[in-house]
């Protein structure tokens, strides 16, 4: 079995955890930093959108333009976080498996 600087099951790991580790443990620091800013940026979206959702149902608006609005910026949210997220484990498996 090779001997590796940086393992690459444990950055793919730490990645999974949360996006950008994985990175910061290659030494890619900026490139995991962003990554983490964007994952954070892509949570607060979907947040905001479940909120607004929530809140209208609560109020008892099923079918209005804020429940679409809402619905729409938990959609784009949780389809960043997802992107953001595989990307970043293969990403980061794939740099430590090349540095090695």
């Amino acid at each position: 079995m090779p001997e590796y600087k940086f393992h690459p099951g444990v950055a793919a790991v730490l990645s999974f955890i949360f996006n950008g580790l994985g990175h910061i443990y290659v030494g890619r620091l900026v490139k995991g930093l962003f990554l983490m800013l964007f994952s954070i940026f892509s949570m607060i979206i979907l947040i905001i959108g479940a909120l607004i959702v929530g809140l209208n149902m609560v109020r008892g608006e099923f079918i209005s333009n804020t429940n679409i609005f809402g619905f729409t910026l938990f959609i784009c949210g949780l389809a960043g976080a997802i992107v953001i997220g595989i990307y970043s484990i293969f990403d980061s498996y794939n740099y430590a498996k090349k540095i090695n």
